[in-house]
Formats: structure tokens, C-alpha cells, sequence
């Protein structure tokens, strides 16, 4: 069942964020400012995502983005917002705790 919900958040197993960071992956952390505050990935960007659609000219479209959150369901909402916004390769990477993981392994 957790694959599944991973794959409708928008990433699966394949998907090597590693890789994407050494592509120059924008890393988009759209919780709050106060969740940012208590942790996040270093150099990871605070968009929250009531307010994404305002800053998307801090993004740039010829990067790749990894959209994280707190668990991934807001991270999904931003991946289909950038998206619809002309991003061509964005990623879910989900909770920002676990992408950390993945990002140094």
C-alpha cells in the first residue's frame, strides 16, 4: 500500500534524487516557515504552497525541481502546480526528512 500512495504522490522507486542534485535540482520545500525553521534540507528553498504560484519566478524552468514537505501530500500538489506552470521535470520526493536520507546517503 505504501508504494501505491507513493506512486500517486507522484515518485517511485525509480526516480534517483542523487542524480538530480548533481544535475542542479531545484530543491523546494513547501511547508510552512515554521516547519522550515525546525529542520530542512541544506539548500533546499521554503516556498509554502499557499504562496508557490506567487514565486515561481525564483524557480528556474531549465532545472530539475524535487518538491518535499513534511510527508508528501503537499509535495504532490506542488508537483502538479509547477507543472501545470511549464515546469517539464519536476519530482515528488515526499517527506523532507527521508529525502535528506536519499539525498546523503
Amino acid at each position: 500500500m505504501f508504494d501505491f500512495l507513493k506512486k500517486l504522490a507522484g515518485s517511485g522507486p525509480s526516480v534517483d534524487f542523487a542524480e538530480l542534485r548533481r544535475r542542479g535540482a531545484q530543491i523546494v520545500d513547501v511547508r510552512s516557515p515554521d516547519e522550515y525553521r525546525g529542520g530542512h534540507i541544506n539548500g533546499s528553498m521554503n516556498l509554502p504552497l499557499p504562496h508557490l504560484e506567487r514565486h515561481l519566478g525564483k524557480l528556474r524552468k531549465d532545472k530539475p525541481v524535487i518538491t518535499c514537505c513534511a510527508s508528501g501530500m503537499r509535495s504532490a500538489s506542488a508537483k502538479r502546480a509547477l507543472e501545470e506552470n511549464g515546469f517539464a521535470e519536476v519530482v515528488n520526493g515526499g517527506g523532507w526528512a527521508g529525502l535528506s536520507r536519499m539525498l546523503d546517503p
